[in-house]
C-alpha cells in the first residue's frame, strides 16, 4: 500500500513556499491563532526547506558533527489568522556568513502578511559552541541566497 507523505513545502525560485491551514487546536478561545504557533509554522516550514536542499540535521547531529539552534529571533504580528484560514508560510535565506544563516520567514492569508520573523540560525558544535556549517550546506544555500531584502511583496 503506497502511504502519502507529510508536506514539504516547495521552492518557487529562492523562495521556500509551505502551506499550513489553521485548526481549532491552533486557536485561543477567541478565535484568533494563538501567537506561539506561528513559531511552530516557522519551524516546520524551517525543517522542510533545509531536508529540501538535501540538508540531513538528524545525520549531522548523530555523527557528532553539531545542529542548527536558533540564536536569535525577530517578530513582527500584523493582522490575525482564523480558524480555516489557509496560510502561506514563505521562507528565504537572506544572509550567509561561515556559522551562520539568516532567514526571512513571512505568514501570508492570500495577499494579506500576518506575521514576519527573521531568524538567526547558527551551527552549533556538540558542547554548544558556535562552529562552521559543513561545505555541502554552505553550498546549497548560497543555491538559493537572495539579494538583501527588499520591501515586503506577496
Amino acid at each position: 500500500m503506497l502511504l502519502p507523505q507529510p508536506p514539504s513545502g516547495l521552492f518557487d525560485g529562492p523562495q521556500h513556499l509551505y502551506p499550513v491551514r489553521v485548526y481549532f487546536e491552533d486557536t485561543d478561545l477567541s478565535g484568533v491563532v494563538y501567537h506561539a504557533n506561528y513559531l511552530r509554522w516557522f519551524e516546520r516550514a524551517r525543517s522542510d526547506m533545509l531536508r529540501l536542499l538535501g540538508i540531513d540535521q538528524r545525520a549531522a547531529h548523530e555523527a557528532g558533527e553539531g545542529a542548527y539552534a536558533v540564536s536569535a529571533m525577530d517578530l513582527r504580528y500584523l493582522r490575525p489568522a482564523r480558524l480555516d484560514d489557509d496560510v502561506l508560510i514563505r521562507s528565504h535565506v537572506a544572509e550567509l556568513s561561515p556559522a551562520t544563516c539568516r532567514i526571512v520567514q513571512r505568514a501570508f492569508r492570500e495577499d494579506t502578511l500576518l506575521c514576519e520573523a527573521k531568524v538567526r540560525v547558527a551551527f552549533v558544535a556538540p558542547n554548544g559552541r558556535p562552529r562552521r556549517q559543513p561545505r555541502e550546506w554552505v553550498a546549497a544555500f548560497q543555491t538559493i541566497l537572495t539579494a538583501p531584502e527588499g520591501p515586503i511583496a506577496a
